[in-house]
């Protein structure tokens, strides 16, 4: 593959949305899932089986769905130690980062009443974990890291087995470092209609995070009046604003790396710096991987150009490499994670940031993975006196037509008392 330099011509909202059309669509799967989750909704493990085999492991009989204690313990024993070492940082990081976002109750003193918000964290919670091309560990950390700093009791984690029944170790001994309660071999919809519903084998959950294929989205679309989700994650992106100074080689890196995650992928890199563009486009043309990622060099008449770009395409990731580029930060609003004079990648591994972001535009109105995917809100209301509320409210009870609840208020006035 190689890196098309374009020029932006008319407006930057245009420009961001010619650019996210170069991602293909990937297609619906609406009906398949459907059949997938009423299948698992009413066979349980039975379904679940058969799909494994039918997807994962190739015809292959899958073994059992919970993946036993001992091959846990072994998988952790086998662990390189350099692994283990990071594995158990980030495992801090990311607990601390999301610790920082749990928010405590608070009281609101109106003197004859108060209301106090109450956030409290759901009893049970899953994680999936994707397979396929790759393990991600660092993905099990995101997930149960969060979940436990938001207080949750129970984290299972699921992902799906090769093709020959098992799942990556490294994977497995994550899921010892994290402290996950229980792990599943299964993956894509089944995996998620199992949670949901709960089956011979497999304990239904609260709420289900983490990136996964086409199927896994669809079916935490399908699912998610019944759980509670992250987000319905897409191929994933990146956007740097470079300055013409900018290094090259670590620029250069950081896109090679984006697009190692494959079709889909979309690499931008924009600067107002013609020279930076032609030395990076012959830079990429050595290493970058024919993944099928998209990736597009767009020279830019100004830094606030580019920002105008960056906040209508609102990536997943935001670089803002060299010192103009930099000072964009505290003006960027629509971004999964903003990375100022650094690398994506320390976000995807170590830093404490979380990796499960927002994808194809939805950091206009979606967050990060973070504890509030693991808790809820709720108020408790508290009336010394109500007769101020309750004569100010029955008027508007009674004109959208609810006369009882004008007069469930107006009974509690304490000239009424007694009545």
């Amino acid at each position: 593959m190689h890196a098309e330099i374009i020029t932006a011509n008319g407006e930057a909202s245009q420009v961001a949305a010619e650019l996210r059309s170069l991602v293909p669509d990937g297609g619906s799967v609406a009906s398949a899932v459907a059949v997938i989750v009423a299948d698992v909704r009413a066979a349980g493990d039975g379904a679940v089986l058969r799909y494994t085999q039918l997807h994962d492991t190739r015809g292959t009989t899958p073994l059992a769905i919970r993946v036993a204690e001992d091959e846990l313990a072994a998988a952790h024993a086998g662990l390189d130690p350099a692994v283990t070492a990071g594995i158990e940082l980030a495992l801090s990081n990311v607990g601390r980062v999301a610790r920082a976002a749990v928010h405590e109750d608070v009281t609101v003193d109106f003197g004859a009443h108060s209301v106090r918000v109450r956030e409290v964290p759901v009893k049970r919670a899953a994680v999936y974990v994707p397979g396929g091309r790759a393990p991600y560990p660092s993905t099990v950390v995101m997930g149960v890291a969060t979940a436990r700093a938001a207080g949750v009791e129970y984290v299972a984690v699921c992902s799906p087995p090769g093709p020959d029944g098992r799942i990556h170790q490294a994977i497995l001994g994550a899921c010892v470092l994290a402290g996950a309660d229980e792990v599943y071999r299964m993956g894509g919809a089944q995996a998620i209609a199992a949670f949901a519903y709960g089956t011979e084998t497999v304990g239904a959950v609260d709420v289900i995070v983490g990136p996964g294929n086409l199927y896994v989205q669809e079916a935490k679309r399908q699912l998610s009046g019944r759980i509670g989700i992250d987000s319905f994650a897409g191929p994933s992106d990146l956007l740097a604003i470079a300055d013409g100074d900018t290094p090259l080689e670590p620029l250069a890196l950081d896109l090679i790396a984006q697009a190692e995650h494959g079709a889909g992928a979309a690499v931008v890199c924009v600067s107002p710096d013609a020279a930076l563009l032609d030395a990076l486009a012959q830079r990429l043309a050595r290493d970058l991987p024919d993944t099928e990622a998209i990736c597009r060099l767009v020279l830019v008449p100004t830094h606030e150009y580019a920002l105008e770009l960056a906040e209508s395409f609102a990536p997943e990731h935001l670089e803002l490499l060299g010192p103009l580029a930099e000072q964009l930060a505290p003006r960027i609003t629509r971004s999964g994670a903003v990375f100022v004079g650094t690398g994506t990648a320390f976000g995807d591994y170590i830093a404490g940031s979380n990796h499960t972001l927002p994808t194809s535009g939805a950091a206009r109105f979606a967050s990060a993975l973070g504890p509030q995917h693991f808790r809820r809100m709720f108020t408790e209301v508290r009336i010394d006196d109500p007769s101020e509320l309750a004569r100010a409210a029955a008027p508007i009870a009674r004109e959208e037509g609810f006369e009882f609840h004008a007069r469930s208020m107006e009974i509690r006035i304490r000239d009424n008392q007694g009545q």
